[in-house]
């Protein structure tokens, strides 16, 4: 094993202390594989030595070529979320979590809330993203094109399908087939009413990246004249996929935490109304995270930078949660007004600015 093995495989082994200390054992085996997102080249390790459960283990085995894809949807997923809630109180980072691992999920992961349901939501998304996007690139000999859109079309209407249609069904049965634990493999009545809640949600990730699938033509004929078009399906950027999921969150459903044969809502004037597959369901309410608690990993926002003219999440208003925000200038100094000067410098001024930057007391 190469230096950056042994290194990438000292900073794993401080990863699973740290989230260990963060979770129940019964919640341990879904969030594990999040750890691949610190990894450059994760196959340097092989799947015995990577932070997977035995079942995702035994997946890795069989595919190990699929690595680089689980790999970057982790990625995507945790940078989406952050981008997403980066002007929240909960902005989704833990401060429990050393500096060598890097900031990942703590007490959100097994908590219940709607931060729960947008994590796994999103980090469901991201594996189908992230698959799909490697099946369309030739990346894999399982999995290429949608061969369902390779014929057909409209003659009449002067198009018909071709390229490459991104394989989104494939996408979706490796991200089920790798993150869903089966109800009937968890034990106790709370543990089971989370584990459906899970399912759902990591579900309705995945209906959102289908859901959101767009069209793409290319035109054909004289001089640009688009007398025939050639039209495939593409996935949406992930960016589009984390607004829709974030407005999924803002309007998340609570549901009852007793399961009898379904879900069902909490509000029972309510339970009439249907629950949608791109619905997210929470159990419990969610804390204010305005104030510390180093205990379940909350950092609170004491810190945070805010902005003090915004009456929105990021506003100091909101973010600081009444507490009052503090404000200090900062002197940015940079080059500016450059000139090219013959022959053969660059000539360029030294600019300073100040600026007023409002963190929360």
């Amino acid at each position: 094993m190469d230096r950056a093995a042994l290194l990438g495989l000292s900073r794993l082994c401080a990863l699973w202390a740290a989230l260990l200390a963060l979770f129940p054992c019964g919640a341990q085996g879904n969030w594990m594989w999040l750890g691949i997102a610190s990894f450059g080249v994760p196959e340097k390790l092989g799947c015995a030595n990577l932070p997977l459960n035995s079942r995702q283990k035994e997946l890795c085995k069989r595919k190990p070529y699929l690595l680089p894809s689980i790999r970057e949807g982790a990625r995507l997923g945790v940078q989406e979320c952050r981008s997403q809630f980066r002007h929240e109180r909960w902005d989704c980072r833990v401060a429990a979590a050393p500096a060598a691992a890097g900031p990942l999920f703590g007490y959100e992961l097994s908590s219940g809330t709607k931060e729960t349901a947008f994590i796994y939501a999103v980090m469901a998304a991201g594996l189908v993203h992230a698959v799909t996007r490697s099946c369309s690139a030739g990346n894999m000999t399982e999995c290429s094109c949608d061969t369902a859109l390779q014929n057909g079309g409209s003659a009449s209407e002067g198009w018909h399908w071709g390229g490459c249609s991104d394989d989104v069904q494939y996408g979706m049965w490796f991200s089920r087939k790798f993150l869903d634990v089966p109800i009937r493999n968890t034990t106790g009545k709370e543990s089971k009413v989370l584990s459906a809640m899970n399912l759902h949600n990591s579900e309705a990730g995945r209906q959102a990246v289908a859901k959101l699938m767009s069209v793409d033509c290319r035109c054909h004929g004289v001089s640009g004249s688009c007398a025939v078009k050639t039209c495939w399906k593409t996935m949406s950027s992930f960016e589009k996929i984390g607004h829709f999921l974030k407005d999924k969150y803002e309007h998340s459903v609570q549901v009852s935490d007793k399961i009898k044969r379904k879900m069902r809502r909490r509000d029972k004037d309510q339970r009439k109304v249907p629950i949608r597959k791109e619905d997210l369901l929470y159990i419990h309410k969610s804390p204010n995270y305005c104030v510390e608690d180093k205990k379940i990993g909350i950092p609170g926002t004491q810190g945070r930078e805010c902005n003090r003219t915004s009456e929105g999440a990021g506003g100091c208003n909101l973010l600081c949660c009444g507490r009052g925000y503090n404000t200090h200038v900062v002197r940015h100094v940079e080059r500016c007004e450059c000139k090219f000067i013959w022959c053969c410098y660059v000539r360029c001024r030294r600019c300073e600015s100040m600026t007023d930057v409002h963190t929360c007391k």
